[in-house]
């Protein structure tokens, strides 16, 4: 006869043979210690919880749910900007299109925006404002409208800062080998390419120079590969 009780996680085991059972063989006694081993391998959770014991996949699950890493998703989302990019006439006559879209493209920024556009006087000058007092304002609308430019709107995390450097001082000849400028260009008055000059202006050139439903929005598959 035997009588078997658990406490917590240990297991108190009590036997009562009969004489007769003492000078049996030893194998009663090896399938009750068997039975004790594994009744002792329970934790007290699984033995009095009213609720099953999770299985192990679903163990780990929730353990793996205690290490999303969203609060990082957040945050690379939150440093994505969008700059406006544009080729000018000289960029375009002188067939330098595929090289500069190639240069953003390999840095990693997504393009969501891309058109030919022959750019009227009124949005030029709307887009040079700021520069409206200077003495070379109407050389420079005059050479902005002298043939079309190429558009385009670049998105990507530090973006905006990232593509000045990657277009150069806006003086060819100060700007670094490896830049845009530095590269391509001469003169300030032929330089090749505009770049915003801050996230806030890229949202504002970006609404000015592209209309409602021109702007793409897709999931560049690279994305993991280049940033956290």
């Amino acid at each position: 006869m035997e009588a078997l009780a658990v406490f917590g996680a240990i297991p108190c085991v009590s036997s009562f043979h009969s004489p007769t059972e003492r000078n049996g063989s030893s194998s009663n006694f090896r399938k009750l210690f068997l039975r004790t081993h594994h009744l002792a391998a329970l934790r007290p959770s699984s033995l009095f919880s009213s609720s099953p014991p999770l299985s192990t996949s679903k163990m780990r699950t929730r353990r793996n749910k205690t290490h999303i890493f969203l609060p990082h998703l957040v945050a690379s989302m939150e440093e994505v900007e969008e700059t406006y990019i544009m080729i000018k006439p000289d960029g375009v006559q002188r067939g330098l299109v595929g090289e500069i879209i190639s240069r953003f493209e390999r840095k990693g920024f997504k393009l969501t925006g891309l058109k030919l556009f022959q750019c009227p006087k009124e949005l030029a000058e709307e887009h040079y404002k700021d520069l409206k007092t200077k003495p070379f304002f109407p050389k420079l609308i005059e050479y902005i409208t002298s043939g079309p430019v190429v558009c385009m709107a670049w998105e990507g995390v530090g973006v905006v800062a990232s593509a000045r450097k990657l277009i150069g001082a806006t003086n060819p000849l100060q700007a670094e080998p490896g830049t845009i400028r530095g590269d391509l260009a001469v003169q300030t008055g032929r330089n090749v390419v505009h770049g915003s000059d801050s996230p806030e202006n890229g949202k504002r050139e970006i609404d000015l120079w592209f209309k409602e439903g021109e702007l793409c929005q897709w999931v560049h598959v690279q994305a993991p590969w280049l940033r956290e």
